[in-house]
């Protein structure tokens, strides 16, 4: 059976209601949970970088290693020309020998001019490791501690939470799929929130402009969905304003 334009209000009208409390309990964790976030982004970033230091380090260290092969390369090929230099039968052999010995020297020198500049770049890579790694450290014992506000605020108020996500759910059934999205749409652009108001005092609730009393006088009928010709809020109802009596005044007595 299809619901009636005042059943729908009605069902709306609980649901910003559910909606509004649920807002306000994540007011209360304020930027926690964005905080929380960006140091869990920012620490796996430091992570990251600890990944590539310790990546360019044993680089360094396996290009160390080729170049102490070489050197090694290198000085049994001296030893080899030096043996040969030993049986040579003319000047040009041995010229050729000695430019050969030479080159290999020349070779050993490279090898160890590389490796020191690698040394070099590995000391400096770890200073700047241990620096990250104490900034990683700080970091976590920040995240640590942010997590622990967070979690005593979201224990305080969880059980509610709880209850209001499992009424919204029962809330969100007796709401048309059309309807429920518009609402939605309505509350996403809402800076506070509010989809669904009431009339308070000859205006709408959400963005305070005055609405007619012709309009207002349909609102109350509620035969038909009416929203705020400003905010586009959808009017569950007129909030009767109820008047103060105002006591009489005692009429002070004058002496004669």
């Amino acid at each position: 059976m299809e619901s009636t334009v005042a059943q729908r209000l009605e069902a709306l009208h609980n649901l910003q209601k559910i909606d509004s409390r649920l807002d306000s309990i994540i007011k209360v964790r304020g930027a926690l949970p964005e905080e929380v976030q960006d140091l869990e982004d920012e620490i796996a970033g430091y992570e990251t970088r600890v990944e590539k230091f310790n990546s360019d380090i044993l680089s360094l260290d396996e290009e160390i290693k080729k170049h102490k092969e070489n050197i090694k390369e290198s000085e049994k090929l001296i030893k080899k020309y030096q043996e040969q230099q030993m049986n040579v039968r003319n000047n040009r052999e041995y010229d050729a020998i000695t430019k050969e010995l030479e080159l290999q020297d020349l070779e050993i020198q490279v090898s160890k001019k590389k490796i020191g500049e690698a040394q070099t770049r590995i000391e400096t890579k770890n200073r700047d490791l241990d620096e990250l790694k104490e900034v990683v450290k700080d970091r976590k014992k920040d995240l640590e501690n942010k997590q622990g506000e967070l979690q005593n605020i979201v224990a305080e108020s969880e059980a509610e939470e709880a209850k209001l996500n499992a009424d919204r759910e029962k809330a969100m059934k007796k709401i048309e799929d059309r309807l429920a999205k518009s609402y939605s749409k309505i509350r996403v652009n809402a800076k506070n929130g509010l989809a669904v108001v009431l009339v308070k005092r000859g205006a709408c609730g959400g963005c305070f402009n005055v609405v007619p009393p012709q309009r207002q006088a349909d609102i109350r009928e509620k035969k038909k969905l009416i929203v705020c010709e400003h905010c586009g809020r959808i009017f569950s109802g007129v909030e009767d304003e109820i008047e103060e009596e105002v006591a009489p005044k005692k009429k002070r007595s004058t002496k004669s």
